[in-house]
């Protein structure tokens, strides 16, 4: 198959222009005429930083679920709650709706984008038979959920900033925040670390393009 990497042309990161008399791939090629930036015909290493940010990504799920992720004093009385625990409070209290929402932000959400950047790496280096344009569609939904990764932190930092009532309640977050939101930031810079390409570049056997990245 005729692909503008075959023909030596490449689009800019920067401003999206149009490149042409690109080098192999894996070099800095060339550098844009109108913004000057350096261009290359698939990002460099794209494979191998996306792998290790989601190994550290799911390992970081760990703590993440299991220590406290905040701890509520009310009247100097109070225990620490992982999310799950918080969410069972939820659903005990019968704010089913904000247990749904903080479950599909804290849980769905991180579970589903390291699992589905771990089947888009596979797909690539094992040239799987699947669609390509379903890979692509898959890839353009897990940048779109990973927006709504932080809700349930943005929920703890307005707690703490408007709850701190003296000693009639105080909330400080826990180790698990911490270890949280460097899931959500890991899995975002992944997601950017990806280059889409490649998964083309599987379909029509272009080991090249693959092994460059």
């Amino acid at each position: 198959m005729n692909t503008a990497l075959h023909a030596g042309y490449a689009r800019c990161h920067t401003c999206g222009k149009l490149v042409e008399n690109m080098q192999p791939v894996g070099h800095n090629a060339a550098h844009c005429p109108r913004c000057d930036s350096a261009v290359h015909a698939r990002k460099p290493h794209s494979l191998g930083r996306v792998w290790a940010l989601t190994i550290a990504g799911i390992v970081l799920l760990a703590p993440a679920y299991a220590f406290p992720i905040m701890t509520v004093l009310r009247l100097g009385r109070g225990e620490p709650n992982t999310i799950f625990s918080g969410i069972t409070e939820l659903i005990h209290e019968g704010m089913y709706g904000i247990a749904l929402l903080i479950f599909v932000a804290s849980v769905a959400v991180p579970v589903i984008k390291l699992m589905g950047l771990s089947f888009l790496l596979l797909s690539i280096q094992l040239r799987w038979a699947s669609s390509a344009r379903q890979r692509t569609i898959a890839y353009r939904f897990i940048k779109f959920i990973g927006r709504w990764s932080m809700l349930d932190i943005f929920v703890i930092s307005i707690l703490v900033s408007l709850v701190q009532l003296e000693q009639i309640a105080y909330i400080t977050a826990g180790i698990g925040t911490t270890a949280f939101g460097a899931v959500v930031v890991i899995t975002i810079f992944a997601a950017e670390c990806f280059d889409p390409r490649l998964i083309w570049d599987a379909s029509t056997g272009d080991a090249l393009a693959v092994e460059g990245a």
